[in-house]
């Protein structure tokens, strides 16, 4: 069983994903684009593909078919039919469903353990684990991630002291270097 707090806690762990108020209801969206939201009897209205919303109705028995026009356009599952593992699932495929085609390659990459090449590309020395954990929060250039704090960067999981430290020290000798010719 999970709770509004851990679908709030594991939906802002997403790149880009803000929580949207606007029409008095809990629901997450990606750069405009809402992909969760939460009903008032406790369940989440999943945006998603219809091969991923027909796979979730074959493994919840709980799970309902969403539709708009007549078209299938996601699940609602109740949060008490869901441990924490599936929720963070079902949102991760919700999330790819709606999230822009950029953010989804950079998410690529992240899984992948690999950061984009170029002139603000994140230092190596950082290495594989810090580089996974800040490409798969979204944050694929050096100058993105040195605008983070110390704190935010520390939250996530597998970017520690020494990470931190390496950005900032290249950070520093790019500034002094001065853009290039």
């Amino acid at each position: 069983m999970t709770t509004l707090a851990h679908l709030r806690k594991a939906a802002l762990r997403l790149p880009e994903v803000a929580e949207d108020a606007g029409s008095g209801t809990v629901a997450f969206a990606v750069r405009g684009e809402r992909f969760v939201t939460v009903t008032g009897d406790g369940a989440a209205q999943l945006e998603m593909s219809r091969d991923d919303a027909e796979a979730v109705l074959g493994r919840f028995a709980a799970a309902e078919p969403v539709t708009r026009a007549g078209e299938p356009v996601g699940v609602r599952v109740p949060l008490a039919a869901v441990n924490g593992m599936e929720l963070n699932a079902l949102l991760e495929k919700a999330w790819r469903s709606r999230a822009p085609a950029e953010l989804l390659d950079v998410r690529r990459q992240a899984e992948r353990g690999e950061a984009p090449d170029g002139p603000d590309a994140l230092p190596r020395s950082i290495g594989r684990p810090a580089t996974r954990a800040l490409l798969a929060a979204g944050i694929g250039t050096l100058s993105a991630a040195v605008a983070r704090s110390d704190a935010e960067l520390l939250a996530l999981h597998g970017v520690g002291p020494r990470a931190v430290r390496l950005l900032r020290e290249a950070a520093a000798a790019r500034s002094q270097a001065g853009p290039k010719r």
